[in-house]
């Protein structure tokens, strides 16, 4: 759901940066201040993963592609605020170097995947899991589905800031200047192939990770690093 240059008009672009400008800066205070020493190393990892489950992507018709993120993980075991930084490193490191989304949606970018996504994904499975214990089948459940609804949220927003580009960004006549598809073609497109395919990867990568942890080292899924 990578957002490419030239997609987003240049006012759509600004606005996406204004808005994760200061949730960069808030999310790496909170980080700062919440983090230990002993997890900075999962962060990266964190960022690591997320780059390369990113990379296995399909191209969805339109210009986009489509791909889990593994944010919805990252937010589990250490925070949505920690799992903004890690995936939007990842983020920049794809669109600087392997040209994987635009430079200039970078923030669109950014709010979608590493902002939106693991925070809806992470009061999700909060929600679902309630008091369960850490190693019970109902955590394994709550990471699936908050990694599908995480991700999906983000195919979502995706959509709509791309249907809603010929609305903002035309010329006298009508044309579209940046993305040509409007919502009623741009969301049905970007949603329904996150929810067919790539949410259940996501919902069963995140889920398998989680059930393997619950076996071998339960102490991550409860924030605690030995």
């Amino acid at each position: 759901m990578h957002i490419p240059d030239g997609y987003l008009g240049p006012a759509s672009c600004g606005f996406f940066y204004a808005v994760m400008i200061p949730i960069w800066a808030l999310a790496a205070k909170i980080v700062k201040k919440t983090l230990s020493v002993r997890q900075v190393p999962l962060m990266a990892i964190g960022a690591a993963f997320s780059f390369v489950i990113m990379m296995f992507n399909i191209p969805i018709p339109g210009g986009s592609t489509g791909h889990a993120v593994g944010g919805v993980l990252v937010a589990i075991l250490l925070g949505p605020w920690a799992a903004v930084i890690s995936i939007t490193i990842a983020l920049v490191v794809q669109a600087l170097l392997f040209g994987d989304g635009g430079v200039t949606a970078i923030g669109a970018n950014s709010f979608n995947m590493a902002f939106a996504m693991p925070f809806a994904g992470y009061y999700t499975y909060k929600l679902i899991s309630l008091n369960a214990p850490q190693v019970s089948g109902r955590r394994v459940f709550a990471a699936g589905a908050a990694a599908y609804i995480g991700l999906n949220i983000a195919a979502l927003l995706t959509g709509i800031e791309f249907g809603l580009q010929p609305l903002l960004h035309h010329s006298a006549s009508g044309q579209a200047l940046y993305c040509p598809y409007g919502l009623n073609i741009a969301v049905p497109v970007m949603l329904g192939e996150h929810m067919l395919i790539f949410g259940w990867v996501e919902a069963l990568v995140t889920s398998l990770v989680v059930k393997y942890l619950q076996k071998h080292d339960p102490a991550l899924l409860s924030g605690v690093v030995k």
